[in-house]
């Protein structure tokens, strides 16, 4: 173990002391956010529906890690490599256990696995009284540091084993792996999604547009006799339509009324990198999903483009899927083999987005219509000089490719990109 990593350790152990003890002396309800895709907007939808029912407090970004989990408790920002910002929030964590101070009376934490053990280890001294399982998909992303695809979903479904009875347990009707799952003796389940059997449920969903080109989009949402629409501005995707209903259900479960997810949608506001809509150069949109990318994740996506109007072309640009282990040259052939279905042109960024463009050759995509390139930033470059009126850009990668660089190259008004796009911060804009 380096230097580093003894650092890290420390701190993780002492920001974790001050957690507990915080939880013990406040005492708040812990709702807990899991599963392989679509966390964090889940997480943040949660938040929106129960900030006007209660004092409530949502972990920060994407923090769902050991570190994550604690300073969500505390109310502290990462510190990274900051021995100062540390110090302080050791400091701040210390007063918060000593002197009385308001505290939420929900903490909404979000949780997620990149090896083995993640999950368990930082919920090993937490109890939720409500957990939110987002969905699993048959390879889910990280599969590369686990025995199995069901090795991984074991791990991402570990919280609701910390159920109590009498405590909620809300899971995606939709998703077999989060339907099928059992539950601890005593658990209340609470379901959402499309299907007609979820008790939070979807309908008529369609994608808006202006001037031709897609705008948001609208749904409806049942529960019991009850019912509300949503109009969403600025994304677009079925993703967005999941986290609503997670996040409903979620408030829902923490006694939130039905009346108050009307106000939902006004306080709702979408994470960078999910499927954002983005106004790009020479009167295109650019669809911003580069947070991150798994196989079905993507082939959400591409449906996604595909039903969202254009004046122009599709234009799928998508770097390598990492972490996929030994499914990842099939599951980069398999999303190249639909891409012709869903994208008039398809931009490939890496080593392993080449198996995408050579499947979407063999599948029917003109040679013409393929591009392949090593980095984000040459495929930005030549996106810049090939764009046209009405074309719709989806960009999709894994994090480490760094797709949000291709979204910052081709926005009208790139100004805009510290508070649009996912990775703005020093941290990253260093690397």
């Amino acid at each position: 173990m380096n230097m580093r990593e003894i650092v890290r350790s420390l701190i993780v152990r002492l920001i974790t002391l001050e957690a507990r003890a915080v939880l013990k002396k406040h005492r708040p309800s812990v709702m807990v956010v899991t599963g392989s895709v679509g966390k964090t907007s889940t997480k943040d939808a949660v938040y929106a529906a129960l900030k006007n029912h209660t004092f409530v407090r949502k972990s920060e970004k994407s923090y769902n890690s050991d570190i994550g989990v604690p300073l969500t408790i505390l109310g502290v920002p990462n510190g990274w490599s900051s021995i100062a910002q540390w110090t302080k929030n050791l400091v701040d964590g210390l007063l918060l256990i000593v002197l009385p101070a308001p505290y939420p009376r929900w903490l909404v934490v979000e949780v997620g696995a990149d090896r083995p053990g993640d999950i368990s280890r930082a919920l090993s001294w937490l109890t939720p009284s409500v957990v939110v399982a987002t969905r699993i998909p048959e390879v889910p992303v990280h599969v590369e540091f686990y025995a199995s695809p069901e090795d991984v979903a074991r791990e991402e479904l570990f919280p609701l084993s910390r159920l109590l009875p009498g405590s909620v347990a809300v899971v995606n009707e939709d998703e077999e792996t989060t339907r099928t799952t059992p539950l601890p003796e005593g658990v209340r389940r609470m379901s959402y999604g499309f299907s007609k059997d979820a008790e939070v449920r979807a309908s008529h969903y369609r994608v808006l547009s202006k001037n031709g080109l897609p705008d948001g989009i609208s749904f409806s949402v049942h529960h019991g006799s009850e019912r509300t629409h949503v109009t969403l501005r600025g994304v677009v995707g079925h993703a967005h339509v999941y986290a609503m209903l997670g996040g409903m259900a979620g408030a829902l479960a923490a006694g939130a009324p039905f009346s108050d997810m009307e106000r939902v949608q006004e306080a709702h506001d979408p994470s960078p990198g999910r499927l954002r809509i983005i106004e790009g150069i020479r009167a295109s949109v650019l669809l911003d999903d580069s947070y991150n990318a798994s196989p079905a994740a993507t082939e959400e996506a591409l449906k996604t483009l595909k039903d969202s109007p254009a004046r122009g072309r599709h234009i799928a640009v998508l770097g390598d899927m990492l972490e996929l282990g030994s499914f990842s040259a099939d599951e980069h052939k398999k999303v190249g083999e639909i891409v012709p279905r869903y994208a008039d042109m398809l931009v490939a960024v890496g080593v392993r987005a080449r198996r995408i463009a050579e499947r979407a050759g063999e599948s029917g995509m003109r040679e013409e219509n393929i591009r392949v390139f090593e980095n984000a930033l040459e495929a930005a470059n030549w996106l810049r000089d090939s764009l046209g009126d009405g074309d719709v850009v989806l960009v999709k990668g894994s994090q480490s490719m760094r797709m949000e660089r291709v979204v910052h190259a081709l926005m009208a008004h790139p100004e805009e990109a510290p508070t649009l796009l996912a990775r703005q911060d020093a941290e990253w804009l260093a690397r």
